[in-house]
């Protein structure tokens, strides 16, 4: 049923650019999108104007963020919902978010809402994106507040530029300052270098985080310990890159009013969520952690973490016909990082996936690089390839469901799955 207005959609946004020129086409594109998000906001009728909701944007970490906002929530003794890139929650339902979209089309996100409404739902936290934005996805979505995460390079070739991807983003904060809801604010990463441009947007209210508030923190490969608000935490998460999400998270729920003896009662239960330093163990003496990290930055924080292992890495590409630049600055990342590196096979789409881990190889200067296009069997090498105390390190797809191939072809898929049957078998024989 998550599907079934994505395929509607796809086939009739196919069918216009058949009659249309092209050129005509580029004109009247946004007026489509924004038809489209007027006419699912009045079908549903508007249902953002009942429901206190939250976005999440950035580059990295929304999805952690999201979850751990909805966590803290929970806690509290509030029924939520929640939209993002692994699942679709709506109060005790949840299903996994097989869209291949990190923020569904207009008429799904508004009979969410709708849903989230009817269930009597406190709260809706929803992962925005800047693809989103530019066809007006979050449009007629009435934001109470917005969480921004940081910006890095991604989807440059979408967008155009850096600076549009940006804009993109700055859009998705300024609807704030045309939301008819009484109360509205902002949570902005300090540290990040596009925190100003948020800063200044005028929103009413607007709260800053910073790496600082975290200390004293100390971070391990088993999980990091910080402070908020002079309360001790400890969480199962890892990584400098997860104390940014707490602290986002944290700050947010501090100014709806929840304390952070709550936010450190919902941080040391929650255990992390699919594809996100995902952890694989079925009692092999070596770590094993499947993770989303697809872009330059968010690889390197990964490969950080379990700096003083020795690290196989199974790396795959971005996907096919989008972000080739950051290829090379991938496999630069791998080179420094990792004592082994299999290239295989991710999302190739309509692209040559030999050609796609070629590039990738280009950023690779010594000889500790191999091809094995075929996934699953990149995945078991590196498994049989580790030694007492190694990690492998599997990334690109996280909780992704599919291998999307050429002409829109899906090969239903999990790292997670795939990593723990063949450590199944190693352990066996």
């Amino acid at each position: 049923m998550q599907n079934y207005f994505f395929t509607i959609k796809s086939r009739f946004q196919t069918a216009l650019k058949k009659i249309f020129p092209e050129k005509v086409w580029g004109r009247i594109e946004a007026v489509y999108h924004f038809t489209l998000a007027f006419l699912a906001a009045l079908l549903y009728r508007f249902p953002s104007r009942r429901i206190f909701v939250i976005g999440v944007t950035g580059t990295k970490g929304k999805t952690t963020v999201a979850e751990l906002l909805s966590a803290i929530l929970e806690e509290a003794g509030y029924k939520t919902a929640v939209s993002n890139t692994v699942r679709f929650k709506i109060g005790a339902e949840s299903y996994d978010n097989t869209m291949k979209m990190t923020m569904p089309g207009r008429f799904f996100l508004q009979r969410f809402l709708r849903r989230a409404v009817r269930e009597r739902c406190g709260y809706a936290i929803i992962e925005t994106t800047s693809e989103g934005a530019r066809q007006f996805r979050d449009r007629f979505i009435e934001l109470n507040a917005l969480i921004f995460t940081n910006l890095a390079p991604e989807h440059i070739e979408s967008h155009g530029s850096y600076e549009k991807y940006r804009d993109a983003k700055l859009s998705i904060a300024k609807r704030i300052l045309k939301s008819r809801k009484k109360r509205r604010f902002l949570v902005v990463n300090r540290d990040d270098k596009e925190a100003p441009a948020f800063l200044n947007i005028g929103v009413p209210e607007t709260y800053g985080f910073s790496l600082a508030d975290a200390m004293p923190y100390t971070v391990k490969k088993e999980g990091v310990s910080l402070s908020v608000r002079d309360i001790p935490i400890h969480s199962k998460l890892s990584g400098i890159f997860n104390i940014y999400n707490m602290l986002a998270a944290a700050t947010c729920a501090e100014h709806l009013g929840i304390g952070a003896d709550t936010v450190a009662r919902a941080f040391s239960k929650f255990s992390g969520i699919p594809g996100r330093m995902e952890k694989i163990d079925l009692g092999q003496d070596f770590t094993v952690i499947v993770d989303y990290a697809h872009t330059p930055d968010s690889l390197l924080k990964v490969y950080e973490v379990f700096q003083n292992a020795k690290k196989i890495c199974v790396l795959g590409g971005t996907g096919g016909g989008r972000d080739a630049w950051k290829r090379p600055e991938m496999g630069k990342i791998a080179d420094a990082y990792c004592s082994k590196i299999i290239l295989t096979n991710e999302d190739p789409y309509d692209e040559n996936p030999m050609e796609i881990v070629h590039t990738i190889k280009e950023g690779i200067r010594r000889p500790v690089a191999e091809i094995i296009i075929d996934r699953r069997e990149a995945i078991r090498k590196a498994l049989e390839s580790a030694e007492t105390g190694d990690v492998v390190i599997i990334t690109g797809k996280g909780s992704d469901p599919y291998i999307m191939g050429p002409s829109g072809t899906r090969l239903p898929w999990s790292d997670a799955l795939v990593a723990r049957e063949e450590l199944a078998k190693m352990l066996a024989a």
